[in-house]
């Protein structure tokens, strides 16, 4: 099977791979720089940082792409920050602004002004002709495998067919690619890229500590769990104590609130707890996972797993 490559506006990404957007922290500049530099879509996650801190972290990977790929950023929709998010991205000249967790119309302007490819994550054929008709230059399409936040219990497999039918832009599939043969096969049903998120968050640039890492090496099939998130979605995560207490109706309730979401049921603090599996406290923080987490055994540079995505799909 040949790869095609993956044209978003006026920009080309010679692998049709698009690196997931996963916060808070997980996805930085060095992962970002290294997926663009071996010639995919590297996304920056912006929830959670600074202004400043996303400024440095934007142009960072953009030296470390070393002119290839593109590189983009990822917001979630429900955070108050979000608008000041997606600027700050623009005003740096990204190459695409993608939105998640929500949907957001103000996006859309903020594309325009400053010329940037807008990239929405939708579930539904509505929300991805919306997109279209409000100027998206791609939608990334998520079906219930991935992780993070999710908009959908049904499998990517059965809601792509009918969303690349309803729209004209480029379609990226998301949810439970690990490997060349999931690459594959989502392309085979007419996807122009696929997302990947777990196989990325396994790297040795993802910027998670190494007891997460091996956290995600430790986990088997029956540790993928779907929580309530107080951003108002479910969430796929890996369970452990902090998860099992989520699922309990029994969550640590946060004593202060910095007000970061725009709606929340202030069951828990996501961020935080996000922020603290981030740093390796895989017992009191949130582990997020795709639904095939499980399959990956090892952790490899991202140079290693584009050749492998490569010889795997050659091989087809």
């Amino acid at each position: 099977m040949k790869l095609p490559v993956l044209k978003i506006g006026d920009k080309v990404a010679e692998m049709p791979i698009f690196q997931g957007g996963m916060a808070i922290r997980l996805s930085t500049a060095r992962l970002a720089g290294a997926v663009a530099r071996e010639g995919g879509v590297g996304l920056v996650a912006a929830s959670g940082l600074e202004l400043d801190e996303l400024r440095q972290e934007i142009r960072l990977a953009r030296k470390l792409s070393e002119g290839r790929g593109m590189i983009g950023i990822n917001a979630m929709v429900a955070a108050r920050a979000f608008a000041d998010l997606i600027t700050t991205a623009a005003e740096e000249k990204v190459d695409l602004l993608v939105a998640g967790a929500g949907f957001s119309r103000d996006i859309f302007a903020i594309g325009r002004a400053y010329n940037v490819a807008v990239v929405p994550i939708v579930s539904s054929v509505k929300l991805a002709k919306i997109s279209e008709k409000l100027g998206a230059s791609a939608i990334v399409v998520e079906g219930t495998e991935a992780g993070g936040h999710l908009g959908t219990q049904e499998s990517i497999k059965t809601i792509l067919p009918d969303i690349i039918k309803a729209v004209k832009i480029p379609v990226i599939a998301a949810g439970g690619a690990v490997c060349g043969a999931d690459v594959a096969e989502l392309l085979k049903l007419g996807a122009s890229g696929v997302q990947m998120g777990s196989r990325f968050a396994a790297s040795e640039e993802s910027n998670g500590a190494p007891a997460l890492k091996e956290f995600y090496l430790k986990m088997t099939k029956e540790d993928v769990v779907q929580i309530d998130s107080p951003v108002g979605y479910k969430g796929r995560a890996i369970l452990n104590p902090f998860a099992q207490k989520v699922l309990d109706g029994n969550p640590p309730r946060p004593t202060t609130c910095d007000a970061c979401l725009k709606h929340c049921s202030r069951s828990f603090c996501i961020i935080r707890a996000l922020t603290r599996a981030q740093q390796g406290d895989v017992e009191t923080g949130l582990v997020f996972t795709g639904a095939n987490m499980w399959k990956i055994k090892e952790i490899l540079p991202v140079k290693e797993i584009f050749r492998r995505l490569k010889e795997d799909i050659e091989k087809i």
